[in-house]
């Protein structure tokens, strides 16, 4: 259940500092929460700033031992929030924030756990042979923060297989991130990442990397593409199943985060060197008018139809 509106000063800003950086540094993240409730559109302001924080850590300049000194920190803070022992008036306003939130929502913050574990995988270089294996990462940093996010959420009472909410909204971080590997192909090339499972890359002819603006010689790189794309489609049209359990509000706020990324998929498709070229993104006026088509509640709808169709 969600506590009473009311919140200190402290508290209030505190959120104002959290809502300040998703605005600034998550553009699509900020375009999906405008329309939640103030509580809610705090909380997973919140959320994001904390993660945003964990993330900056792993893709920081530090060396390996400090980040990985860094990572066990904030894992601490997080043992503080989930102890209830953050003051409101503690000099950091993302603890005070999360631990408000938490305090309001049924947050699984072992999913922020799970999050420090993943960018660990990151910072300690790991890589992925099979997507069983990718699967374990995207969880950590995707599908978490899904879940994360369903305790703000909520399901409607009374919800047609509410029981799976949370696999949903795990297997919707799942398209998410698969997608992001996908646009960043190039740039974690640059940064000595790879995150394609090895076997998949093998099978394409593509286990050279992509250091270059060009696929590597003899591969068939759209194939290997076209091949991640359509397992990020079958994600997408599992975690929408998601939707149909939210509230009004908060499934427009879904459908706008998911229809940014489901666009930019498309774009990929359509012309697969591009992630070599550089950072594949959609123009302005593009978010905004699949947000718009979000936050109307026209996408969430149409999903919904979509989903107990296939349903029945």
């Amino acid at each position: 259940m969600e506590g009473p509106t009311e919140v200190s000063a402290p508290v209030q800003a505190a959120f104002s500092y959290c809502e300040a950086v998703t605005g600034q540094q998550a553009r699509n993240f900020a375009y999906g929460i405008r329309l939640l409730p103030t509580e809610k559109r705090q909380a997973m302001s919140a959320l994001y700033a904390f993660s945003r924080r964990v993330d900056d850590i792993g893709d920081g300049s530090l060396e390996r031992k400090a980040k990985e000194d860094r990572l066990e920190d904030t894992r601490d803070l997080l043992d503080r929030i989930r102890q209830d022992a953050v003051d409101e008036d503690d000099i950091d306003p993302v603890a005070v924030a999360l631990a408000d939130a938490a305090r309001r929502f049924p947050l699984p913050l072992g999913g922020l756990d799970e999050l420090i574990n993943g960018v660990l995988m990151d910072v300690r270089g790991e890589t992925y042979e099979t997507w069983d294996d990718l699967k374990v990462y995207c969880r950590c940093v995707a599908g978490a923060i899904g879940r994360l996010s369903l305790g703000v959420f909520g399901t409607q009472p009374g919800a047609r297989g509410a029981e799976r909410a949370a696999e949903y909204a795990d297997t919707l971080g799942l398209a998410l991130q698969l997608t992001n590997i996908l646009r960043d192909i190039r740039e974690d090339a640059g940064s000595g990442r790879t995150y394609l499972p090895a076997d998949d890359l093998a099978k394409f002819g593509c286990s050279a990397g992509f250091r270059t603006t060009t696929p590597p010689p003899g591969s068939d790189f759209a194939g290997l593409v076209h091949f991640e794309v359509r397992r990020a489609r079958t994600l997408f049209a599992e975690g929408y199943r998601l939707l149909p359990m939210l509230d009004r509000r908060s499934g427009a706020c879904v459908a706008a985060m998911a229809g940014i990324y489901r666009r930019l998929l498309d774009r990929i498709e359509r012309d697969p060197e591009a992630v070599l070229r550089g950072r594949v993104s959609l123009p302005g006026r593009e978010k905004a008018y699949v947000a718009v088509r979000g936050l109307s509640g026209l996408d969430a709808r149409h999903i919904t139809r979509q989903t107990l169709r296939g349903r029945s």
